[in-house]
């Protein structure tokens, strides 16, 4: 199944709902990561929130970041997505492994642990917007359902879900995002209410080979859902060796001296997708020079 996103909307326009298959992407990020299976929930979880969230953007060049800081094992991750669901991010320890938890799940609210979650959208003003809350669980779903209803006072049900192999490999991902617009009743609230207390986890839905659209019908079928549109989601980093050249010219000159007197050269490697990038002492210099 490919990749993808749906938005829509139902009770006349007071819900709106996004759900997404984001199986390639999640496996595309362990190959690139080397990802253990509970590193893999974790930032697939998040990769995946971003890409739902990135749906919620209007500006061409907007892009939305999540930021979880927590003091488990894990540290902290990173996933950021432009407005065309392109999705880069990566967490500090990928390797870590931690037993199952009591349901016999991967411990994602372990290996995360206590802090916090940062939502920035920059929407290309002076000032990006941030939100910020502290972490309830840790499970990903849950922070980022308290940070709409705490930061934006947007009630919502969020759902992700990664279902990881034996082997370690992705055999499923993806995830909802249900939001009450104002002008919502209390019938519709009661209602997605209960719907999202019966809907099986994401990983059975699309293990039974439910789509997105299916997710949204389950939750909003009765209440005239409208699928507006469906856009392909994908693990694509921006990075580039210019991108890279303004980072070290950022350093300023005594630093890049420093670089070539004592090294010679400087590889400098991409966090979200390891691509390396070597500057050679002559490339180095030729820095130098812009610098002047």
């Amino acid at each position: 199944m490919n990749n993808y996103i749906v938005r829509g909307t139902a009770a006349n326009g007071t819900v709106r709902g996004y759900a997404a298959v984001t199986t390639e992407l999640v496996r595309d990020a362990k190959k690139v990561h080397g990802l253990s299976p509970v590193a893999s929930a974790a930032l697939g979880r998040t990769l995946t929130a971003a890409a739902l969230m990135s749906r919620m953007l209007d500006g061409a060049s907007d892009t939305i970041t999540i930021q979880i800081k927590g003091d488990g094992p894990l540290g902290s991750i990173v996933a950021i997505s432009d407005s065309s669901a392109n999705v880069r991010g990566y967490v500090n320890n990928p390797d870590v492994d931690l037993p199952l938890n009591t349901e016999g799940k991967l411990d994602v609210g372990k290996g995360v642990g206590a802090g916090y979650l940062n939502i920035i959208r920059d929407l290309g003003l002076k000032e990006p917007y941030v939100g910020y809350v502290d972490l309830l669980t840790g499970e990903i779903a849950d922070d980022i359902a308290y940070y709409y209803a705490y930061s934006e006072q947007i009630p919502s049900v969020v759902a992700l879900g990664v279902l990881v192999d034996k082997d370690g490999s992705i055999i499923n991902a993806g995830g909802f995002v249900v939001q009450l617009m104002p002008g919502a009743d209390e019938e519709i609230v009661d209602h997605l209410e209960r719907r999202s207390m019966e809907i099986p986890m994401v990983t059975e839905l699309l293990s039974q080979g439910k789509t997105p659209e299916d997710m949204l019908e389950f939750l909003l079928g009765e209440k005239g859902l409208h699928i507006a549109d469906t856009s392909p989601c994908r693990f694509q980093c921006n990075c580039s060796r210019e991108r890279m050249e303004r980072n070290i010219l950022s350093l300023g000159r005594k630093e890049i001296q420093e670089i070539i007197d004592e090294q010679g050269e400087a590889e400098v490697q991409c966090h979200f997708c390891n691509t390396k990038y070597l500057f050679s002492k002559k490339d180095l210099t030729d820095l130098l020079e812009i610098q002047k």
